[in-house]
């Protein structure tokens, strides 16, 4: 079978910036900020995913660039592995899947309404809502509205449409009023897009691996994140510092804990609560869940990532492969097991079919 893996490089979506600055309101001569390129696939990435499909299938490789449609269009794969990200806009993880859908290519991973709806965290959040999925309270803030005022605190405030901790500092928490004008106005300078609030629950953190199609949806071992070995005065959050600077392959942060210590009762409402929220979003084939626990110690979804981060190396602490790995799974197979569940989804048809 020939496989097109579709990827987002950080040198690839650097040239894309590079003529196009005013998409982020940038300046001419003015970088991008520092957390610009997290969501973009390092060559390594690309490579370890590449080397895994050849295992089985012929792989092209196909840049998410302004020519990825033609070329899409004159290969024809029979399965596009869809990994890429793009720079702009609040329905960039949906460009190029979208594009698969018009070529009537079978793609792995979410249709493209999921992966726009997930990346809008109010979105996803209204519809888990609607569904008594829960969920901590949430506030949106577009630049030029006032600040809500029956916003309660601490709060968490983060960029709306962004994804690997981008816009998500140490300081995100907040305590005060004035604090929260503050990050909020951070968010609008420096990530150019609405901000979202969100209560701050101040339980135990847990993100969790789904592989496969409902009713079928396998949760792979529970990752938590034990915010107790972060350096001294960080606060409890799973922050941009923590994920990029302080935890650094070559001196990993030993952050992680999986499978997760806790109960069995625990361990059931949690898988439940991930399970009804991908089926609920129409999660496809792979996905990763970010859960918080309450004040009372009820487990509720952060975010919904259904298109999540596979850094190949364990040191490099993707919590994907991570909890893949602690099931069984090679990184190899990992990435095999997402072509294939793809592959079934679509009945093996190239066009026709309903992916």
């Amino acid at each position: 079978m020939k496989i097109a893996l579709l990827f987002s490089s950080k040198v690839g979506m650097a040239v894309a910036i590079s003529v196009r600055p005013e998409e982020k309101g940038l300046e001419d001569d003015e970088p991008p900020p520092p957390d610009f390129f997290a969501e973009c696939d390092s060559d390594e990435t690309i490579q370890a995913v590449a080397a895994a499909l050849r295992t089985r299938h012929e792989v092209v490789l196909i840049e998410s660039d302004a020519e990825a449609y033609l070329k899409l269009r004159s290969e024809r794969p029979d399965l596009v592995f869809n990994m890429s990200e793009r720079l702009f806009g609040p329905n960039r993880e949906s460009h190029l899947p979208a594009v698969c859908e018009i070529l009537d290519l079978p793609c792995t991973g979410s249709d493209p309404l999921t992966l726009s709806l997930c990346l809008d965290k109010s979105r996803a959040k209204e519809v888990l809502s609607y569904h008594r999925i829960a969920t901590p309270p949430f506030w949106t803030v577009d630049p030029g509205d006032p600040l809500p005022e029956d916003v309660s605190l601490p709060a968490i405030v983060k960029p709306l449409y962004e994804g690997s901790s981008k816009g998500v500092k140490d300081t995100s928490v907040v305590d005060t009023r004035a604090e929260l004008a503050a990050r909020v106005e951070d968010v609008f300078a420096v990530c150019r897009e609405p901000a979202i609030i969100e209560a701050f629950l101040p339980g135990r953190e847990f993100t969790v691996g789904v592989l496969g199609n409902h009713p079928r949806y396998e949760i792979l071992p529970i990752v938590e994140i034990d915010h107790t070995l972060l350096p001294k005065g960080a606060r409890p959050i799973y922050s941009y510092e923590a994920k990029w600077i302080w935890d650094r392959p070559e001196n990993p942060l030993p952050i992680f804990i999986c499978p997760a210590r806790i109960t069995t009762d625990l361990k059931g409402k949690v898988e439940a609560l991930v399970a009804a929220a991908c089926r609920i979003l129409r999660v496809r084939d792979w996905c990763r869940v970010d859960v918080r626990l309450d004040a009372a110690g009820e487990p509720n979804i952060l975010e919904v990532n259904p298109l999540p981060g596979i850094l190949p190396r364990p040191e490099d602490n993707s919590c994907l492969p991570k909890a893949a790995r602690t099931a069984g799974y090679s990184y190899e197979a990992l990435i095999l097991r997402v072509a294939d569940e793809a592959w079934a989804r679509t009945n093996g048809h190239r066009r026709g079919g309903r992916a």
